[in-house]
C-alpha cells in the first residue's frame, strides 16, 4: 500500500505517464481533425519522464502507464519501457495504445520489459472505423493485435467505449472477439471528453445496460471481481472462460477509490481528469529543481486532489483540456 496519499485519505499508487499529444487517428470523440500540437520542446524528454516517475516510484507509486495522444508515434518508446523497469520498485510498466503501429513493434516493446497492452478499440467494421477515426485503418490495429499475442503479451486489454446510437450494436461481436482470441474486451462509458461537443448524457449506454447485452450472448456471473482500485469492474463469464470489463465513469463513479495521478506530455500534474488545476513539473525540472523539491510538488499535488463524485448527484463537468492532451 502506497504512503503518498491525498487528503481523504486515499493512497496514490499509480501513475499515467503521457508522452505526446500527437495521434495518427482523429477519434471525433477525442480530438478535432486539426489540431494543434506541442513544440517538440515542450514535451518532457525520456529522460525527464523516467525521472519523475523514478521520483513518483520513492514516494509510493508502483505502476507506470504510457500514454498519449498516441504513444507509439514518439521514436524510442522501448527506451523509456528500459529506464522505467530499471527502477526496481515498479511492479509494472503498461502501454495504452490505438494499436495502429503495434504490429512493427510489439515486439521490441515485449523485450523491453512491458508488462502489459491495452488497444483501443470502439468499432469491428471498417465503414464505421473510418467514421469515426476518420482514418481507415482497422486491418492495421487488428494486426497490432496478433502481432501482440505472437510476441508473448499474456495481459490484452481491448478498450471499446460504447456510444449510444454509434457502436452500441456491437457489444455482442466485442464479446465473441475476446473470447475467441483471449482478449479481456473492457467496456468504457462514453465521458465527456471529445472535443466535437458531442458528448450528452443520452448517448451514455450505462454499466447495466452493458451487462445485460453481454448477458444475452454469453452468461455471466454478475459478481464483480478483480482489484476495488482498478477502473474496472471485472465480470467472469459463467462458464469460467474469461472476463470482461466495464469501466463506469457516469453512473459508477469510482472516485472514492481513485488511486491515479497522471503527468500531461507538457510535464504538468494532474490529480484528476475531471479538475484542470495542474502543477508545472517540467518548468520546475527545468529551473534547475531538486528530486526533494520535485517530491514536494507532488506530495502538495496529491494533497490537493478533489474529492471526487457521487453517483448521481454531482454534474459531469467538460475538461478545458481533451482527453489526447490529458492522457488516457
Amino acid at each position: 500500500m502506497s504512503n503518498l496519499k491525498d487528503s481523504f485519505g486515499r493512497p496514490v499508487g499509480r501513475l499515467r505517464l503521457s508522452i505526446t499529444d500527437r495521434c495518427n487517428l482523429r477519434c471525433r470523440y477525442c480530438m478535432p481533425d486539426e489540431v494543434r500540437h506541442l513544440p517538440h520542446d515542450q514535451l518532457l524528454s525520456y529522460e525527464e519522464s523516467a525521472r519523475l516517475a523514478r521520483i513518483s516510484a520513492e514516494l509510493g507509486i508502483d505502476k507506470v502507464r504510457i500514454t498519449g495522444g498516441e504513444p507509439l508515434v514518439r521514436h524510442g518508446v522501448p527506451e523509456l519501457i528500459r529506464r522505467l523497469r530499471a527502477i526496481g520498485s515498479l511492479k509494472s510498466v503498461a502501454l495504452t495504445t490505438n494499436g495502429i503501429l503495434l504490429s512493427a513493434q510489439a515486439r521490441a516493446l515485449r523485450e523491453a520489459g512491458l508488462t502489459s497492452i491495452n488497444v483501443s478499440l470502439d468499432t469491428l467494421r471498417r465503414d464505421r472505423f473510418e467514421e469515426l477515426c476518420r482514418r481507415d485503418l482497422l486491418t492495421c490495429v487488428l494486426e497490432g493485435l496478433d502481432a501482440a499475442r505472437a510476441a508473448g503479451f499474456e495481459r490484452i486489454k481491448v478498450n471499446c467505449v460504447v456510444m449510444r446510437g454509434v457502436n452500441d450494436d456491437e457489444i455482442g461481436a466485442f464479446v465473441r472477439m475476446g473470447r475467441g482470441n483471449g482478449y479481456q474486451v473492457r467496456f468504457i462509458e462514453f465521458m465527456p471528453f471529445e472535443a466535437e461537443g458531442l458528448w450528452s448524457l443520452d448517448k451514455v449506454v450505462s454499466q447495466d445496460e452493458i451487462l445485460d447485452r453481454v448477458d444475452s450472448v454469453s452468461s455471466l456471473d454478475r459478481t464483480p471481481s478483480g482489484d476495488s482500485r482498478d477502473p474496472a469492474r471485472l465480470f467472469r463469464f459463467s462458464d469460467g472462460h474469461g472476463e470482461v470489463g466495464v469501466i463506469a465513469s457516469v453512473s459508477h463513479p469510482f472516485c472514492s477509490s481513485c488511486d491515479r495521478l497522471r503527468i500531461t506530455a507538457d510535464g504538468k500534474l494532474r490529480a484528476c481528469l475531471f479538475v484542470d488545476s495542474e502543477v508545472d513539473l517540467r518548468a520546475a525540472m527545468r529551473s534547475g529543481s531538486t528530486d526533494e523539491a520535485l517530491a514536494r510538488f507532488i506530495v502538495d499535488g496529491v494533497a490537493a486532489k478533489d474529492r471526487g463524485r457521487s453517483a448521481g448527484t454531482d454534474p459531469l463537468e467538460r475538461p478545458c483540456r481533451s482527453m489526447h492532451a490529458i492522457g488516457g
